[in-house]
Order: structure tokens, then C-alpha cells, then sequence
């Protein structure tokens, strides 16, 4: 914002403009501008824990569930990963369409109501494929939620701020790998597996209805631009596609995350496998079951470390954007490179203890390009498109990164055990180690993005709805 007021926009969604007020009612109405958009992003930014829990919580479960249904490391990694990123993906397309003209309040509750259901309905799966059509329904849910989000804060904040509020929101990730994994380790130790879902789903239920209540739509103030009609998709993806910094990060971004969610379902059983009596014996002393122990310490490594990483970035990339914008990719690039020593040392190392302790400096670095890269896509695309903008983005992200990612660590660990003599600790340790080799061609793709950023996010800046 300038000169400490609230953008008009933000002002009038939130009820707050005048006509002329006085000096003293301007002053109450910016500060009341300012209140309810603080309300908003903790709305926003609890959602997408949320979500983030109820996604994450699978990885912590993964291997009572592969004990009690009788599966392979590839079935982990397609239950998991692609069959939820599959449907995510494509469900963001029409959603994101939805959401460049639709009320974005109304849709993310929706959204919330529909995933959390499908979670606490695989509380009662019985079989692989009943398993599978829940965590498909939960990504059809969740698919709703980002892209109206990220809209939404784009049009309450100038670009100089978006890399930190986006950040803000992006916390979400990070807070809800840590619940889902403490939360879902130690309900399961506890009562089991199936009751960690259905603990896990409940609060979205509880939540859909205050988003609408809290949230307000700016976009009422927009009436010139809802009466034109929307870009259609093949013509929504060409735009974008032709956008050389957009076209980019999107690849970069993910490549990176192919490493951290093909990472994730599988952490917690490489520690069970390579490290098991070591592990025992620490969750031993700490008083609880192995897979509340785990759940609580990857979940705070993850948690902690996640949510520093996606803070910094975001206050780095806004501090030196304000000389520099290059830094928006920079910073991203650097972590994404800094990351690749760390997993190389975590996964072959032979103490379980340092193991876990090392664990939360590359989980910092792979969560500090969440602020710069939301907060570059959304302000190098039209205004007209955003939420088609971030589907697109979530669309690649998500069938390489989610989709792939955990899919290729587990058919990988699977093909070479036989080299290991079927030792399914040493293979899952290899194919850790393979998958976090794409991490340089990330930076890389990162890095290439600095000759064009200043640009493209200079070609819709007039033109930006705040």
C-alpha cells in the first residue's frame, strides 16, 4: 500500500470506503481495512493447513496402511501421488476458470467441505481401490482452494508486497505437514490409522462456513472486467505459455518439487527400514510408538524448518525485489541448489539421530521459493486470467512434482532391490538419493528466468486491479 491507505479495491470489498470521509474516518477506515484483512489471511492461511493435513497426513501412514492392506512401494507412491495429483490437476482447470469470475469465498468453501469429506471417508476404506477413490475425491477437493486464494490476496495487495503475503499464506504448507504428520503418527499410534482420517477431516467441516462469513469478494468493485467475456483454456494456456518468466518458473518449480514430494510418503519408512532399532529405542525414551515419534519429529523438521524457509523467502525476495526484481528467482535457485549436498549426506549417513537433526536444513531451503515464485507467476500474468494462471502452474506442478514424484521413488526403490538383494531399505535409500539429483536442473531453469522477470512483471503492472 501507499502512503499507509488501503487500495480502493480492498477498501470497498471490505466495506469500508466513504465519500469523502473526514480525516478522522479515513483514519478508522483504513485502520478497519486493515483489520479485516488481517482476519482474511488467517482465514485463508488456516484453510491451507488444512488442506495441507489432510494431503500430507498419507505419509506418516504410510506404512500401517501398506502392513494392513498387503502393499507395494508402488502402490504407496500412486495412492499417495499420482492418483491425487492426477485429479487436482485436471479439477483445477474448470475450477480456476470458476474462479476468475465466480465468488472466490464461495468456491474455496466448497472446496474445504468437499476434500474434507473425502478424507474422513478414507477412514472406512477396506481395499487398494476404495483407498484410491478417496484420495482422488480429496484432490478433486482441494484443487478448488489455491487458485481463488492466491486471486483473492493478489487483489488486496500492491506488487511489492505480494511475495510476503503470498508467504504468509503459504505457511499453510508448511504448518500442515507439521500437524499432519504429528497428528497422524500419534492418533495412529493411539487408536490407528483409520481414526487419524477421520480426526483429520473433521475441522474443514467445521471451517467451510466461516470463510463465508469472513471472506469478502473485491471483485464487485471490477464490473468492467467481469462483463468481459473470459479467455477460453487453449487460449488461457497460449498466453500464459508465451510468457517466457511464467513459462519457466513453472518447469523450475516443478522439477523441485518432484524432489520434495517424491521425498515425502517415503521418509518416514526410510527411517523405519534403515534406522529401525535406532529409532525404537528413541521413541522408547520419548515415551511413545514408533509412528507417533516420526510423526512428531519429521512433522516438526518439516513444520519448523518449512515454515522459516517459506517466511525468508518471502522477506528476502520483497527486500531486494525493491532494487532488483531478479532476486524473485535468484533466491529459489540458490536454495533449490543448496538443497542437493544436504540429502546426499541425510540419506547415507549411518546415525538415525543426526539423520533427523539434518533433515530441517533442506526442508528450510525446498520451502523458500514458495513466497518469490506464487508472487512472480500471479504478477507476470493478465489480471483477467490469475486463476487460470496458478491452475496451470498447480496443473505441471503437480503431475511432475506430486503426481510423479513419489511414484518414481517408489517404482525405482521396487526395480533395483534386486541389486540390494531384495534389501528394501538400502533400494529405498538409492532412490532417494537418485531422485534428489533433479534439483540442479531446477536451479538451473530458475536461474535462466532472471533475463526476463523485469520484463514481464513490468508488462501488466499498469494494469494490475489494486
Amino acid at each position: 500500500m501507499t502512503g499507509g491507505r488501503a487500495p480502493p479495491v480492498l477498501q470497498t470489498a471490505l466495506g469500508t470506503a466513504r465519500t469523502p470521509p473526514g480525516e478522522g474516518e479515513a483514519t478508522l477506515a483504513v485502520a478497519g481495512a486493515a483489520f479485516r484483512r488481517r482476519i482474511a489471511m488467517f482465514f485463508l492461511t488456516f484453510a491451507l493447513t488444512l488442506n495441507f493435513v489432510d494431503r500430507q497426513i498419507v505419509n506418516i501412514l504410510a506404512e500401517p496402511i501398506r502392513e494392513e492392506l498387503q502393499l507395494a512401494d508402488w502402490q504407496i507412491g500412486l495412492m499417495s501421488g499420482l492418483a491425487f495429483a492426477l485429479l487436482y490437476s485436471v479439477a483445477g482447470i474448470p475450477l480456476a476458470r470458476w474462479a476468475d469470475r465466480g465468488n472466490r469465498p464461495k468456491i474455496m468453501a466448497f472446496s474445504v467441505l468437499v476434500w474434507s469429506g473425502f478424507t474422513i471417508a478414507c477412514s472406512i476404506a477396506r481395499s487398494f481401490p476404495q483407498l484410491l477413490v478417496g484420495r482422488v475425491g480429496v484432490g478433486i477437493g482441494e484443487a478448488g482452494l489455491t487458485p481463488a486464494a492466491n486471486s483473492l490476496i493478489v487483489d488486496y495487495y500492491p506488487p511489492e508486497r505480494r511475495a510476503s503475503a503470498l508467504s504468509l499464506y503459504y505457511l499453510g504448507v508448511p504448518l500442515g505437514t507439521l500437524a499432519g504428520m504429528a497428528l497422524g503418527g500419534l492418533v495412529a499410534d493411539a487408536y490407528g490409522w483409520r481414526t487419524a482420517f477421520l480426526v483429520a477431516g473433521i475441522p474443514g467441516v467445521v471451517l467451510a462456513p466461516f470463510l463465508l462469513l469472513v471472506l469478502r469478494e473485491p471483485r464487485k468493485a471490477h464490473a468492467a472486467l467481469l462483463r468481459t467475456a473470459p479467455p477460453g483454456a487453449l487460449a488461457t494456456v497460449r498466453t500464459l505459455w508465451a510468457v517466457r518468466t511464467y513459462r519457466l518458473i513453472v518447469i523450475a518449480t516443478a522439477l523441485q518439487a518432484a524432489v520434495g514430494y517424491g521425498f515425502g510418503p517415503f521418509i518416514a519408512s526410510f527411517f523405519i527400514r534403515n534406522h529401525g532399532p535406532e529409532i525404537v529405542v528413541m521413541a522408547t525414551q520419548a515415551g511413545m510408538g514408533v509412528s507417533g515419534f516420526l510423526g512428531l519429529t519429521l512433522g516438526l523438521s518439516t513444520g519448523l524448518a518449512g515454515a522459516a524457509g517459506v517466511w525468508l523467502g518471502g522477506l528476502l525476495a520483497d527486500r531486494f525485489g525493491r532494487s532488483d526484481v531478479r532476486a524473485y528467482v535468484t533466491i529459489p535457485a540458490f536454495a533449490s541448489l543448496a538443497a542437493l549436498p544436504c540429502y546426499a549426506v541425510i540419506f547415507s549417513i549411518d546415525s538415525g539421530a543426526l539423520a533427523l537433526a539434518g533433515l530441517a536444513l533442506p526442508n528450510m531451503l525446498g520451502a523458500m521459493w514458495m513466497g518469490p515464485v506464487h508472487s512472480t507467476q500471479q504478477s507476470v500474468s493478465p489480471p483477467e486470467i490469475r486463476g487460470g494462471a496458478t491452475a496451470l502452474f498447480l496443473l505441471v506442478l503437480n503431475l511432475v512434482g506430486v503426481g510423479l514424484g513419489p511414484l518414481f521413488v517408489g517404482t525405482a526403490s521396487d526395480a533395483i532391490s534386486w541389486q540390494f538383494d531384495q534389501d528394501s531399505g538400502r533400494s529405498l535409500r538409492a532412490a532417494l538419493i537418485l531422485t534428489s539429483l533433479v534439483a540442479p536442473f531446477s536451479a538451473f531453469l530458475f536461474w535462466r528466468a532472471r533475463s526476463s522477470i523485469g520484463r514481464d512483471m513490468t508488462r501488466w503492472k499498469a494494469v494490475n486491479p489494486v
